[in-house]
């Protein structure tokens, strides 16, 4: 049986949403993986950060309650109402897809060539701060304070030392909820929140063994950590748009740190040209993303 025209470019416009969106969440992925980058800033700067963290802050699990009552019509229809399939589905595809298959290189890199990748890092975080700074509408004494209060954060965050948490479920849950609000903030690794909870390494080997509690310890953190967290930055930017703008470039510039550091280990003149260059290149990346992405809809 055939397609009328008009299903079939219902379908099309469907098919390019699906794949614009599974693009941003590879990009989201991709930086999720970089240590002291954030999924936030490709969220923001692709242009689906408003539409996703107003879509977390509407879940609230009323959909769960007709479930436990076995009414699986109101079940589905309150999910519907509640979730953002359409948004999250390519999204959260996308994100795996990146952590799968790009973590490799960025762990290789990292390994082999710190200081030039570092050096890509800060490029690329350099042109995403400038592009936020763009979005902010007007310049006022407001949004100066609040992007120097975001400098500040960062600035003296990415510089602490790993606390010596232990192990505990309590302290795993906490960590899950720390993380992955740190995820959604352009400017802040959720990895590197991690490494300072001294959680990063244990949790990785938790997956591998399959440690359930601890699996299911961290998610349940990451879920209320999300939420909770969302909703406060969904206010934000419906209320305070141009001031917390203001205050993530600032936190972007802030987190500059780290990668300045780790490229501070080139010594040489010939091995420092190379790094400028490879830091310019990542500066237009960035551009050319954002760019393609501004004619992309989603």
């Amino acid at each position: 049986m055939f397609l009328s025209f008009v299903e079939v470019d219902v379908y099309m416009r469907w098919l390019r949403s699906f794949i614009a969106i599974l693009l941003r969440g590879f990009l989201m992925g991709t930086a999720d993986t970089i240590p002291g980058v954030s999924g936030g800033t490709m969220a923001l700067i692709t242009g689906i950060y408003e539409r996703l963290v107003h879509s977390i802050s509407k879940i609230s699990f009323k959909f769960l309650k007709p479930l436990f009552r076995g009414d699986l019509r109101s079940f589905t229809r309150l999910a519907r109402e509640e979730i953002d399939f359409e948004l999250f589905i390519p999204l959260l595809t996308g994100i795996g897809m990146a952590v799968l298959t790009v973590s490799r290189i960025i762990s290789f890199m990292i390994t082999y060539y710190a200081a030039y990748t570092y050096a890509f890092f800060l490029g690329l975080i350099l042109a995403s701060a400038y592009l936020v700074f763009n979005k902010i509408d007007g310049f006022s004494l407001k949004n100066l304070v609040s992007s120097i209060i975001g400098f500040i954060f960062a600035f003296l965050f990415v510089g602490l030392n790993p606390i010596q948490a232990n192990h505990t479920l309590p302290v795993i849950f906490i960590s899950g909820m720390v993380a992955i609000c740190a995820m959604i903030l352009p400017g802040i690794s959720g990895a590197f929140m991690l490494l300072l909870l001294n959680q990063y390494e244990y949790m990785l080997g938790a997956l591998i063994r399959f440690s359930i509690l601890d699996i299911i310890a961290f998610i349940v953190g990451a879920v209320i950590g999300i939420i909770s967290f969302s909703r406060f930055l969904d206010y934000l930017l419906r209320n305070h748009e141009s001031m917390t703008m203001a205050f993530l470039v600032g936190l972007m510039i802030g987190t500059l740190r780290l990668p300045y550091s780790k490229m501070s280990i080139i010594q040489s003149t010939p091995s420092l040209i190379p790094a400028v260059i490879i830091a310019i290149l990542g500066f237009f990346i960035v551009f050319l993303i954002e760019k393609k992405f501004h004619y992309i809809e989603y």
